[in-house]
């Protein structure tokens, strides 16, 4: 993927947070625009968002409407002031954006950044690696971290999940059974069908 040069279609992405102010978003807007006419670029088009890096594409209208642009091919890099103003979902998702744009044949580069710098074709699939590399890493370690806290919480005697049926109806069933209730009222009070409140009855008779 090769997008410098004359002739490549750039456009800007600008996220800046309301405490910010206008003052802020205009000094980056006109950085940025200065550095796609350095790096001779044609500016096809700026998106501004003032939502949090948090939120995903579907929360942030113009990080929604950049990626339909690229998606319709109308333009060939994306320029960023730095990738936590492009996403801050984590670097699992930001990754999954990156990869996106390069599926699409898009570029991208940031503007503090120097080294994230897709124009040249083996820097692009080095640099895109080697952040797969560190997101399939958090990933694991993420995993680590939950597998130790549910074993951890196990040991403690903690339930893990949502309680089953049968044990959110549990107590209503055996009050039940005490005052004597049919298994036709209990089914129409429990609103479980009448099979499963045999079940139920036989399991808790049983226990």
């Amino acid at each position: 993927m090769s997008a410098s040069g004359q002739d490549s279609r750039a456009v800007i992405y600008l996220r800046v947070s309301t405490d910010e102010g206008k003052q802020t978003e205009e000094n980056q807007r006109r950085e940025l625009r200065e550095f796609v006419e350095d790096e001779g670029y044609e500016l096809a088009g700026e998106y501004v968002d003032h939502e949090s890096g948090r939120k995903g594409r579907n929360e942030r209208e113009a990080f929604d409407r950049m990626f339909e642009a690229a998606e319709s091919r109308e333009f060939d890099v994306l320029v960023f002031w730095s990738l936590d103003r492009f996403s801050r979902e984590g670097i699992r998702k930001t990754i999954a954006y990156l990869q996106q744009l390069d599926s699409l044949s898009v570029g991208f580069r940031s503007y503090t950044e120097p080294y994230l710098n897709t124009d040249d074709e083996l820097v692009s699939h080095i640099l895109l690696s080697v952040l797969s590399y560190f997101a399939e890493y958090e990933a694991k370690k993420i995993s680590r971290r939950t597998k130790a806290g549910i074993e951890r919480a196990r040991e403690e005697g903690k339930q893990i999940g949502r309680p089953s049926k049968f044990d959110e109806h549990k107590g209503e069933i055996t009050k039940m059974i005490e005052e004597g209730a049919s298994k036709a009222e209990m089914s129409r009070e429990t609103g479980l069908a009448w099979g499963t409140v045999d079940r139920y009855v036989d399991r808790i008779k049983s226990e």
